[in-house]
């Protein structure tokens, strides 16, 4: 039986591939509604009949506003799912499981999005369905992972591609549902759209109209994430964009960060919009999350650097942090990843071996090598921006992991690590028989045993060394190997063509194997005298 090999491509797009399987998988479609949909629909009209009456009402606590947010939502199950589908022009369903810790996070924001987009008047029907609960809904919807979204379009899906904030949520459904842009008119509208908006993009025109107007169009209806907003009134936008320098033409990024107002000054295109939202749409220093990590993974036109640390460590670091990172904007995405949180900092750690880190820890991916880098001095500020700067010359050589140099004296098998693999096989002037093995592999332990009675068994010959090396702690660019145990022979003429043995094979078979290959290099060497 074979194990993949953990290399920095293998593990970290198996991470990611994780990650957006876990918050994009597909889902939802299928079975009956009616009599769900018209008490849905009484119990609104009950509560807008209340507030028009003017009765009295508590302030409602958070648990109530909740759970009035859930009743909007419309719980799907085997009888009800396929009419709510097809009675639907627009349905955003959300498949979850009640143990799931990720759909216990979202429900809330899911229901709180159905809030606000019954309040703007929106004509989609926001539903969930416990897969749990009901297998055969799920499996027929093709539920797989949870928290699961898909919004059906005349009965037609497509996988949610957004945020998992209430407000992302909203935007990316009004976005899909033809209402990708809102427009402000007067002072009061503005106020009210600050109120429950910290990120979007807002445009000025004279008119609503006009090849730069279409290109702003074209880009909000393209991009999924970021709310768009115009107006054609000056001091309104001024209000939306204090920082507004007086033009026939502006268009300006809002965020809720020291870096709040952006403005555009590319050319007026639909192409140079998105690439603008893509160098500006996240903070300088974005903090992970599980909910975030989608997106975040996703953004790969950048290089990402990570800082991995305990929170009050960032906090010493992030105001000076972000000088460094408006200096990479546009090349440098810079990420904070609290160490305490295993799901997400761990197999950043796993894949350097520094799993037992306490310090900070700063590291990078180049997706288009797979190649990883380290940064191994302290980390401040200006070593940080000294990293990024190298990293960006190409003048930072990637990090490869390595164990400690151990001590082979009178060992019949050497222990190779990262740190000796050029000196013990590459540049040894012996012939190198090398055990690649991981703890994992089911039959690594049989080779292991195999090379034990090889090693004994040619115990004195002094141009043959045996040695082994742990792949899942140490890594070579020389070294790439896809499947364990492996055995590769390393002739003391030609250390750049491994010979590969065969690791089913017995050690007698292996022994001759060996014996073979020694005499050929002998007898090839002797024809050159």
């Amino acid at each position: 039986m074979y194990a993949p090999k953990p290399t920095s491509r293998f593990i970290l797009f198996s991470l990611l591939l994780l990650l957006l399987l876990t918050f994009l998988a597909p889902s939802l479609a299928n079975e009956d509604v009616d009599d769900d949909i018209e008490s849905l629909e009484e119990l609104i009209a009950l509560d807008e009949q209340e507030d028009a009456e003017g009765g009295h009402h508590e302030t409602p606590s958070e648990a109530e506003f909740v759970s009035k947010a859930q009743r909007i939502v419309l719980e799907l199950n085997n009888d009800n799912t396929k009419r709510a589908i097809d009675g639907n022009e627009y349905v955003l369903v959300l498949g979850y499981t009640p143990w799931d810790a990720r759909s216990a996070e979202l429900m809330p924001k899911f229901a709180e999005a159905a809030t606000a987009l019954k309040e703007l008047g929106s004509s989609l029907l926001m539903a969930k369905i416990d897969a749990e609960r009901y297998p055969k809904v799920a499996a027929s919807l093709e539920i797989k992972g949870f928290p699961t979204l898909l919004l059906f379009v005349n009965s037609t899906s497509q996988p949610y591609t957004g945020g998992f904030s209430a407000e992302e949520l909203v935007i990316w459904a009004r976005k899909k549902t033809g209402v990708p842009i809102i427009r402000i008119s007067s002072d009061a509208e503005a106020s009210d759209f600050l109120k429950k908006h910290s990120v979007f993009v807002v445009g000025l025109f004279e008119k609503f109209e006009g090849s730069y107007y279409d290109e702003f169009t074209k880009a909000a209806e393209m991009d999924n994430e970021i709310q768009f907003v115009e107006t054609s009134n000056a001091e309104i936008f001024k209000k939306l964009f204090p920082e507004f320098k007086p033009t026939n033409l502006f268009l300006g990024l809002v965020k809720s960060e020291p870096e709040k107002y952006t403005e555009y000054e590319g050319t007026f295109s639909t192409d140079g919009i998105l690439q603008f939202l893509d160098d500006n749409k996240f903070p300088l220093t974005t903090v992970l999350t599980e909910l975030n990590a989608a997106r975040v993974y996703s953004n790969t036109n950048k290089l990402q650097v990570l800082i991995i640390a305990e929170p009050d460590d960032f906090k010493k670091l992030v105001e000076p942090l972000q000088d460094v990172a408006r200096k990479f904007k546009s090349k440098i995405m810079f990420i904070f990843v609290d160490i305490r949180e295993d799901n997400l900092a761990k197999p950043f750690l796993t894949m350097f071996g520094l799993e037992e880190s306490e310090d900070p820890v700063v590291v990078s991916f180049n997706y288009s090598s797979s190649l990883k880098y380290l940064l191994e001095s302290d980390t401040t500020p200006t070593s940080i921006e000294d990293f990024c700067s190298g990293l960006l010359s190409g003048t930072v050589s990637p990090y490869y992991k390595s164990q400690p140099i151990p001590d082979n004296k009178n060992m019949s098998i050497l222990t190779v690590v990262g740190k000796t693999f050029d000196e013990l096989v590459l540049n040894s002037h012996e012939n190198v028989l090398l055990e690649i093995y991981t703890p994992w592999c089911i039959t690594c332990e049989t080779i292991s045993k195999q090379m034990e009675k090889l090693a004994k068994h040619f115990k004195g010959l002094d141009n043959l060394i045996f040695a082994r090396i742990d792949a899942s702690l140490n890594e070579h660019p020389k070294l790439q190997v896809d499947d364990y145990p492996t055995l590769l022979f390393y002739l003391a003429d030609d250390k750049t063509n491994p010979i590969p043995l065969p690791t089913k094979s017995s050690t007698k078979e292996l022994a001759a194997l060996i014996n073979k290959n020694l005499k050929a290099q002998h007898h090839e060497v002797r024809d050159e005298l």
